[in-house]
């Protein structure tokens, strides 16, 4: 009974401890809806208040990253990368205001990763909004490098990716292009419960991948 008990509190807090770290790195490298200062309280405002603090007139880039996708068809993590891309689409109207850019190039001798995942926006999401497309990149560093011509003229921008991930992107960002980095935003890859179960090992993993970063880009309101 206390092996079965000490299993059981020992996966909770694996479980409260996934998520509080993805949760705590979607807040790094953001600012508020204004695309200015970075994020202390504003990061605990709800969904419903992000969204009205972003104005109409303002203009909005997300930017979906791509996974290692080597098949003909869109794998889970794009999926779900795609999804998360267009619920960070906040513009009134289904967002025509706002531009999704998807980025990622060919690990294989198929489609690339931004056809696949514009392709499955289109036709699984009913996704109508303007697309870009970003098909050269096969590292996160040259994601960043080559989508900056495409966000260059907007007021926000938001990456889109596993928390992990999109942390390393801003980061990346940050270093090539200060100026643009100030426009970042969150947007909304992370949510409560959402892949709870593998969260644990989301946050291994990212632990790993952003042993190279600086300290100061992994907090909060950095």
């Amino acid at each position: 009974m206390r092996r079965r008990t000490g299993l059981a509190v020992a996966g909770a807090a694996a479980l409260v401890w996934g998520e509080w770290l993805n949760r705590r790195w979607s807040r790094a490298l953001v600012g508020d809806a204004e695309g200015g200062d970075a994020e202390g309280g504003d990061a605990e405002r709800g969904d419903t208040e992000r969204g009205d603090t972003e104005g109409a007139g303002a203009s909005s880039a997300v930017v979906v990253l791509g996974y290692h996708n080597s098949r003909a068809t869109v794998n889970l993590v794009n999926r779900w990368r795609v999804r998360a891309g267009i619920r960070s689409v906040t513009t009134p109207g289904g967002g025509h205001g706002t531009r999704v850019i998807f980025s990622g190039g060919t690990t294989g001798d198929g489609p690339t990763e931004a056809r696949l995942m514009a392709d499955y926006a289109r036709s699984a999401l009913g996704f109508d909004g303007p697309v870009l497309l970003e098909d050269r990149s096969t590292t996160t560093w040259e994601n960043i490098t080559n989508v900056i011509p495409l966000i260059e003229d907007v007021d926000r921008i938001k990456i889109v990716s596993q928390p992990a991930h999109a942390l390393k992107a801003r980061a990346y960002l940050r270093r090539q292009r200060p100026d643009l980095a100030e426009r970042l935003v969150r947007a909304e890859d992370y949510r409560p419960g959402e892949w709870i179960v593998v969260k644990p090992l989301l946050a291994l993993y990212g632990l790993w991948t952003l042993r190279a970063l600086r300290p100061g880009e992994r907090k909060p309101g950095a």
